[in-house]
């Protein structure tokens, strides 16, 4: 039994390697629990330990461990609240790493069924979709924007996608196509006061979700930033951060993905300059620049790409606490609620760096609740039709939440898991820097 997350480490890929750090890191689980009331894993994992007499880890099958891997979605919040992770025990204990090293090994070894490989080929291949959907969108939004219609229905029984699942619809112009656009025709927006004394960079990732879907969220990330005195640049050659592929298991395909980013990404911060950032808007693909590259992929490149990529609201929240450089622009002119609900994702509160888009939201006076329960999304695991019941039972404690707090507006970061609200509650969520532009008075783009 070998305690490692490298996957260079060849026991990181020794199946029975695997099952040993698996028993070691249950038996730990069970006797701590204070991850019970997280995600069903927990649960199922303990209830399974509680069922033998002397309560040995050791005594659980392959077929049990593999449930709890199955039920894991990877939201990471155990690994923000565990008392034994590497660095700060001598038990050295990752749960989510290790739950994504078991993902890995049986996708390694042929242990996943069919439809599980075809849906994680529908869910990983983001580009394609997207190219293909944002060219089409008008009839792709018609054939699977009706949650159990027909067309969803064989979409679930072929790729395994949930017919019920309520998925966010294509954008007919693409983010890149219009930041292009915008350059060409050299169109900014004002500055706030002071904002001329800026001198950073954001280097935009801004995901395939921003990309082909919520273009709105890039256009706004942009203006803020102009507005701010900020520069914005949008490398060609990003592509998808490959967390779908990771999620699944596909670590070659993850690699393959994560090389490309890195490298575009490595070469417009040198030629950037030491003042500019990877801002990014999503906070999966976020957590993946920051962790998962330099596991994964390692070397300077990527060790750059993560000590300067950062999520949007810690960007502009980073620059409006500087010391050595103009607060952002408060003159807020436009729309502000009396009270907004924020929903924290988890994959943003994984990242330790404290409620930045609260903050951020507080700048513009209205009053906050904040709502962290999990959307039971997770990356992908919520779209898959066999997480499904599971994942809106995961969502219903937040959707819960946010309908207790009935306030007038609803912001958050991640858009998958604002799909999961709109589909729990019925309200649309915004992202933080979209209320901070309507704030502004700056106008939301039209979409097409």
């Amino acid at each position: 039994m070998t305690i490692t997350y490298d996957p260079q480490d060849p026991a990181y890929w020794d199946e029975t390697d695997l099952r040993g750090e698996m028993t070691r890191v249950f038996d730990l689980c069970h006797g701590c629990r204070m991850c019970f009331k997280l995600c069903p894993a927990f649960p199922s994992l303990f209830e399974m330990v509680d069922e033998f007499d002397d309560q040995d880890a050791a005594r659980m099958t392959p077929a049990q461990q593999d449930r709890v891997v199955d039920e894991c979605f990877n939201c990471k919040l155990c690994y923000v609240i565990c008392p034994y992770i590497p660095g700060q025990s001598e038990w050295e204990l990752d749960f989510p790493r290790l739950m994504l090293r078991a993902e890995q090994v049986r996708h390694r070894n042929e242990k996943q069924s069919l439809k599980a490989k075809l849906t994680t080929q529908a869910l990983g291949r983001t580009d394609l979709a997207g190219k293909a959907n944002t060219a089409l969108a008008p009839l792709a939004n018609k054939a699977i924007g009706t949650p159990g219609s027909a067309t969803r229905k064989l979409m679930e029984k072929t790729v395994g996608i949930a017919a019920q699942r309520m998925l966010p619809p294509y954008a007919r112009q693409r983010f890149s196509t219009w930041f292009t656009k915008r350059r060409a025709a050299g169109a900014t927006t004002a500055p706030g006061a002071g904002a001329a004394e800026r001198t950073g960079t954001a280097v935009l990732f801004p995901t395939c979700i921003v990309e082909y879907q919520a273009p709105g969220v890039g256009q706004d990330l942009v203006k803020v930033c102009e507005r701010n005195g900020v520069a914005c640049e949008l490398p060609e050659g990003e592509v998808c951060c490959g967390a779908p592929w990771l999620h699944a298991g596909d670590v070659d395909r993850f690699v393959e993905q994560g090389r490309k980013n890195v490298s575009v990404l490595a070469g417009a911060l040198r030629a950037a300059g030491p003042d500019a950032t990877v801002v990014v808007p999503q906070p999966t693909c976020s957590y993946v620049l920051k962790n998962d590259y330099v596991d994964y992929i390692g070397g300077p490149d990527a060790e750059l790409v993560a000590s300067r990529t950062q999520d949007a609201a810690e960007y502009l929240m980073g620059l409006h606490k500087d010391e050595g450089s103009p607060p952002l622009d408060t003159e807020f002119t436009g729309e502000v609620p009396e009270a907004v609900t924020y929903h924290a994702p988890c994959h943003l509160r994984a990242q330790n760096i404290g409620l930045k888009s609260r903050d951020l939201l507080k700048l513009t006076g209205t009053k906050i609740t904040v709502v962290s329960e999990c959307s039971g999304i997770d990356g992908t695991w919520g779209y898959r039709q066999e997480n499904f019941e599971a994942s809106r039972g995961v969502a219903r404690k937040m959707a819960n939440a946010v309908e207790k707090a009935d306030n007038d507006a609803v912001a958050g970061d991640c858009h998958l898991a604002n799909g999961a609200i709109v589909q729990e509650t019925g309200r649309h969520p915004s992202h933080p820097v979209q209320f901070l532009a309507r704030a502004y008075g700056i106008p939301e783009e039209t979409r097409t």
